[in-house]
């Protein structure tokens, strides 16, 4: 018996037609729904790409353009470095910003570093004396936050004053020279040293050759030199607020609380506490400068490079860490 709502009856004269527009508007329909599908996936990545991109780059310095008195905070994170965020282009660029700016009350170094060139240092050091001496009305306070170590603390000498938490780390007011001797292991490869130098010392240190005790005694000159400027430039900084003991100038480290102590910090505070309390202008603008992901790569590329490069050359090299 035929099926009464079946409409594409083989008797039908069109029934072939018929069926064929069917199987054509399926099709139709089929391809208006991937292209749906496509477009909704591609709008996707897209926003994945931009939320990716919000995220990882930095637009620019944080607010600028404020009315009024406000506290001035210069952001020095991670090791101090040439090709680094803390690097000393960097940390002047945003202390000169910062002073510049005729609504700065008072300048927070906001420090969280373990140290590292003793020349980046000793840059931001002498520019931070420069800039106090040039904006006199303008007071710099060092905020420190888990660490400030080494190098750090070097910059840190040249604020004002020092605050740190309780269970901040504070010192290591010294120099290290670190590397590896790989000769012994040499030897038990079969692997032999063909080192050529114009100048008896131009392998200094060089760590596939044996030490030698003239190079060696050479570099504790040298780190002790950078040691004594490290210590000189303490002295300064903290003048008699300063506690010297045998062992302050040791390498050792203190946390927060033992820092106040020894005359090394002034008290306890935060950013929005110096802000508030001490520098008396509550709102804060940073003025960090920062590098977008592009040029962060590129120089931290070029940076590992140069390390390598320089490991494989000399091996060996000082640092304020």
């Amino acid at each position: 018996m035929d099926d009464p709502q079946n409409t594409t009856k083989p008797s039908d004269p069109n029934w072939e037609r018929q069926l064929l527009d069917k199987v054509v508007m399926a099709s139709l329909d089929e391809q208006r729904t991937k292209r749906r599908w496509g477009i909704f996936f591609k709008l996707a990545a897209l926003c994945y790409f931009v939320a990716v991109l919000v995220l990882l780059v930095d637009w620019g310095q944080g607010e600028k353009l404020v009315d009024g008195k406000h506290t001035a905070v210069v952001y020095l994170h991670g090791t101090i470095e040439a090709k680094g965020d803390a690097s000393a282009e960097n940390i002047i660029s945003s202390l000169q910003s910062a002073f510049d700016d005729k609504g700065t009350a008072g300048v927070v170094l906001r420090i969280n570093s373990p140290g590292g060139s003793p020349v980046q240092s000793g840059i931001i050091y002498d520019e931070i004396r420069r800039l106090r001496a040039k904006h006199p009305q303008i007071p710099l306070h060092a905020v420190v936050e888990d660490m400030c170590a080494s190098g750090g603390y070097y910059v840190a000498a040249a604020a004002d004053s020092i605050y740190v938490d309780k269970a901040s780390i504070v010192g290591s007011i010294g120099v290290l020279m670190d590397g590896f001797g790989f000769t012994g292991s040499m030897d038990k490869l079969g692997v032999e040293r063909r080192l050529l130098t114009a100048g008896e010392n131009k392998g200094f240190l060089d760590p596939f050759s044996p030490q030698d005790t003239r190079q060696k005694e050479h570099a504790q000159v040298l780190l002790n030199d950078i040691h004594q400027q490290f210590i000189e430039v303490v002295r300064s900084g903290r003048g008699k607020r300063l506690k010297e003991t045998p062992e302050i100038f040791s390498g050792l480290m203190w946390t927060g609380a033992q820092s106040i102590k020894l005359g090394l910090a002034d008290g306890f505070g935060t950013v929005d506490s110096v802000a508030r309390d001490v520098i008396k202008a509550e709102k804060t603008v940073d003025y960090s400068v920062r590098e977008n992901i592009a040029e962060r790569f590129a120089k931290r590329l070029g940076a590992d490079m140069a390390r390598s490069l320089s490991l494989g050359l000399l091996g060996e090299r000082p640092a304020i860490r």
